[in-house]
């Protein structure tokens, strides 16, 4: 059996490796080939967050299109067509208005983010984020698809008014991979680290002003890695990502910083970086947003920071307390094994698309 998949985008993307390509070996145990195309390759997603290049945007975008041209074809011998948020990066739901109402194939679809939202991107801005993000398709996708994975409960509760057959599968790690470093002697002041990208940037932005009074009591660094970080008073170290080093950045962490703002599409997050923070025992200190809620048991494997004086307060303490650190880190790192790991969830996985072959 062949399951065509389709992403927005290639692998060096974090929701394509994390919510689809870490369950094709279990797909394949279960005789399930799947097929994975991207909207965009490589090279088009490192031109798409390029500034200006118009020319060269619009080239990408039009081989994208192409592309998924062909993959219609593809999809006629595909027993099921499995789509992450969405089949193309632009415009409304052409392609799966095609693959459910003209070529009728059972569609999965999967949503680890609150896509039926109106965000405004810091990447493209207002005008251009309604024309790409074409939110209102989602509630086409919701009703036409056989099968729902939803990242989180929030998700699954928007979902449910669309579609019966949801299943909250939320985004998790191979905990054989993402491991506690090994014990070692570490110098200097504690590592605080944020790993994400430009457009997530704005979340850490917003505890500067915490960062800056914490920085005029302890010493501390504070890594950041996909993106740039102008906080004057805070001693900042930026730090390339590579998805060859992924892992280690996480490993070398003292403590995990994992800011949100509480809006609609914040909500809607499925707390994956706090996931990762605490499969590598570090803990991590998260605003109490959206799934960080049920992901975190504030005191116990993390810390939940709401305001200004609670980042403060958390991070002095666990700058002060190596054994708070430790502690908080090896709890995290037994709930993720428990809750969040890829050996837990593969299985249902599985399970879920081969439900939509069997009423296929």
């Amino acid at each position: 059996m062949t399951l065509l998949v389709l992403a927005p985008n290639p692998t060096s993307a974090a929701s394509t490796r994390f919510r689809l390509e870490q369950y094709f070996p279990a797909l394949r145990e279960a005789g399930v080939e799947p097929v994975l195309r991207p909207f965009l390759d490589e090279r088009a997603l490192t031109v798409l967050y390029r500034r200006g290049a118009a020319l060269a945007k619009m080239h990408s975008a039009a081989q994208a299109l192409v592309g998924r041209i062909a993959d219609l074809v593809r999809s006629v011998r595909a027993s099921v067509v499995l789509i992450h948020r969405e089949a193309a990066l632009v415009g409304p739901p052409l392609f799966e208005w095609l693959l459910a109402r003209v070529i009728d194939r059972p569609i999965v679809y999967d949503l680890d983010d609150a896509v039926w939202v109106p965000y405004v991107s810091p990447t493209y801005g207002s005008l251009l984020s309604r024309l790409l993000k074409a939110p209102r398709k989602t509630n086409f996708n919701l009703r036409t698809a056989a099968r729902v994975i939803a990242g989180s409960r929030y998700i699954a509760d928007y979902a449910r008014q669309l579609n019966a057959h949801v299943d909250v599968i939320p985004t998790v790690v191979d905990t054989d991979v993402f491991v506690p470093r090994a014990d070692e002697q570490r110098s200097g002041p504690p590592v605080l680290g944020w790993i994400g990208t430009h457009s997530t940037l704005q979340y850490l932005r917003a505890i500067v002003p915490a960062l800056r009074t914490l920085a005029e009591r302890r010493r501390f660094v504070v890594r950041v890695s996909g993106g740039t970080l102008d906080a004057p008073g805070v001693p900042v170290e930026h730090v390339p990502w590579t998805l060859a080093g992924e892992r280690g950045q996480f490993q070398s962490l003292d403590i995990g910083l994992y800011p949100l703002v509480e809006d609609d599409w914040s909500v809607g997050k499925s707390g994956f970086k706090a996931v990762q923070y605490m499969a590598c025992g570090v803990p991590v200190v998260a605003s109490p947003v959206g799934a960080t809620i049920d992901i975190i048991d504030d005191g116990t494997t993390g810390f939940l920071a709401a305001d200004h004086d609670a980042w403060v307060d958390r991070l002095t303490q666990l700058i002060d307390d190596v054994a708070l650190r430790n502690r908080l880190g090896a709890a995290g790192r037994a709930d993720a094994e428990d809750r969040w790991s890829l050996r837990r969830h593969a299985p249902r996985f599985v399970e879920v698309v081969r439900q939509a072959m069997r009423a296929s």
